[in-house]
């Protein structure tokens, strides 16, 4: 039988993970989180002196280990071969936990632009839903700076953060069209699909097939980045439809192998992608099934 420290801590699992995943954007930076988490719990918890809020002290526990973990991160990131983009979290066909709480991948590239505390005060506030006065007590800092903090990464995000969540069945039927042209190679109507301004981020950290270093920016650019990638794609690759981060994605695999996972923004109209998130390191989709 689980004891009840161990019991304590799984039923607070899926809330841990979220919330330093949404912190750090990868999931193996999560686990070794969780993992310190669980060492600095468990003594605590079978001490015999009881702890009022279980709850509150694990995520208190989790989130300082995530942001003390940041300066090694940030030098790992100095050294990362081209563009860096947040570990997809990939839904299987037959995932029975839906993570509602994760954020998507164009809002959590938009994070990464905060600073540790910004985004920790943000996360917490703006996704979870803690109050300032408790996120104080999370972050060891008065309420009056958590509140300057929040302020700072609202200004930041409402100038940064992306205003139009399309509907599902819309995103889907987008995405398929952008995939059927761009492994087609077929230019017009890659074209028809793009929007005048795409942006085109792809990570595949010297690891993967990735064809820009930097962002890719215009219609006529990712275009013909696309056509050229398509002439020299595996010939067989199966397209697997997903939910990514929460969003209908897409996954392609090359055999057995995850190749890329692809998540797509749309413009406010609805029908023409704004942005693409390709991420192709095989160590970001080595948990991808």
């Amino acid at each position: 039988m689980t004891d009840p420290a161990t019991q304590t801590f799984l039923d607070h699992r899926e809330l841990l993970f979220s919330v330093v995943y949404n912190l750090l954007g990868t999931v193996s930076d999560t686990e070794d989180v969780l993992q310190e988490t669980w060492l600095a719990w468990a003594p605590r918890a079978r001490s015999g002196e009881p702890v009022a809020n279980p709850r509150a002290y694990l995520v208190r526990i989790a989130v300082n280990q995530a942001l003390g973990s940041r300066a090694a991160i940030n030098r790992r990131r100095e050294t990362y071969v081209g563009q860096w983009l947040p570990e997809p979290l990939v839904e299987g066909e037959s995932d029975p936990v839906e993570r509602a709480e994760s954020t998507s991948m164009a809002l959590l590239v938009v994070l990464e632009t905060l600073s540790p505390l910004e985004r920790a005060v943000f996360v917490l506030h703006e996704v979870f839903g803690y109050a300032h006065t408790e996120t104080a007590e999370i972050l060891g800092r008065s309420p009056s700076a958590v509140r300057q903090l929040a302020h700072r990464a609202r200004e930041h995000m409402h100038a940064r953060r992306p205003r139009y969540r399309p509907d599902p069945a819309i995103r889907r039927e987008v995405t398929e069209r952008f995939l059927a042209a761009a492994l087609g190679g077929e230019l017009e109507a890659l074209l028809e699909v793009l929007a005048p301004d795409v942006t085109l981020w792809t990570d595949g950290g010297g690891k993967g097939p990735a064809r820009s270093l930097s962002p890719v920016h215009g219609r006529d650019a990712v275009a013909r980045l696309f056509v050229a990638v398509a002439a020299h794609a595996p010939p067989a690759m199966d397209v697997r439809y997903r939910r990514v981060n929460g969003d209908p994605s897409a996954v392609l695999f090359d055999g057995d192998a995850p190749f890329a996972v692809f998540v797509l923004d749309l413009s406010p109209d609805g029908d023409r992608v704004a942005a693409i998130y390709s991420v192709t390191n095989p160590d970001k989709l080595s948990g991808v099934r």
